[in-house]
């Protein structure tokens, strides 16, 4: 059996199995503030990051892992690996996907980089599915494409926790953050193809949580599966109460409560709270 490596980047904020598993390595996002570089994941927590964010007199920004970064990854690993299947976050909200296709012609292991169209723990359940297919004996191709079939079945809903860091980091138009700020309204943010868009407009966070538990409702009537991920910022306390309370109205649903990484913080703020499912994950 070939040998395969797995590759994502810190914004999957992968779980504990996938840290502890030989074969699967994280290559750092890089965070900006007030002129400072930190490494996520190694330089940087939540906590310190959301402690920092109170002070800084710039607005905090991110940047993807290099080129070169990912080149000497992957030539370290082709020492010991045939292959690699690099699974990121979605190429309309970071280059990482792009850094990692330009990598790849520079060394002389394939590497298939895989664009997940999501963002945060999610990824690490696309990983995990694809390290199931390599073991049930599929290609690399095979295995691609079912990483990408399950991708394509993705919902992710966020409630954001700081529409003004959403919107100074460029992913808010300013006309949609003076709605949401002036108005008090809290918008429900999807993940559709690859971006963020808002899908529906609530007037509070209880409101916004109905309509997701209603979504959730719709999709669980067509589709058939039992796992759903309630990701926070920082504050695992309102994580794990939304999950209580989806609990008791979905009993047969498996609720796992995810950090969303500091990255992604960056953007969303610390009382930012999602979450997703995979409609096809097999």
């Amino acid at each position: 059996m070939a040998r395969v490596a797995w590759v994502t980047d810190s914004t999957a904020h992968i779980d504990h199995e996938l840290r502890n598993h030989p074969d699967v390595y994280t290559i750092p996002m890089t965070i900006l503030l007030d002129e400072e570089e930190f490494l996520d994941g190694i330089d940087l927590s939540p906590y310190q990051l959301f402690e920092r964010l109170k002070s800084i007199k710039t607005p905090p920004k991110t940047s993807q892992p290099s080129v070169g970064a990912f080149r000497e990854l992957y030539k370290s690993l082709s020492e010991t690996y045939d292959f690699i299947i690099s699974v990121h976050v979605s190429s309309k909200l970071s280059g990482t996907v792009s850094s990692s296709e330009l990598a790849a012609q520079m060394v002389d292991i394939p590497v298939v980089t895989i664009d997940s169209k999501i963002l945060t723990y999610p990824l690490s359940a696309l990983i995990k599915l694809g390290i199931n297919c390599i073991k049930s004996g599929l290609s690399i191709e095979e295995t691609k494409k079912r990483i990408e079939q399950a991708a394509e079945s993705n919902e992710t809903y966020v409630l954001i926790g700081s529409l003004e860091q959403l919107h100074r980091s460029g992913r808010m138009s300013g006309v949609q953050f003076l709605l949401g700020s002036m108005l008090s309204i809290k918008p429900i943010i999807a993940i559709e193809n690859g971006s963020l868009h808002i899908k529906e407009k609530a007037r509070s966070e209880k409101k916004a949580k109905e309509k997701i538990a209603l979504y959730l409702r719709d999709s669980l009537k067509k589709h058939s599966f039992k796992e759903v991920y309630i990701l926070y910022g920082l504050h695992e306390v309102a994580g794990k109460s939304w999950k209580s309370e989806l609990e008791s109205e979905f009993p047969d649903v498996q609720f796992i409560c995810c950090p969303l990484g500091s990255t992604i913080g960056v953007h969303a703020g610390e009382h930012t709270l999602g979450i997703s499912w995979f409609r096809d994950l097999k």
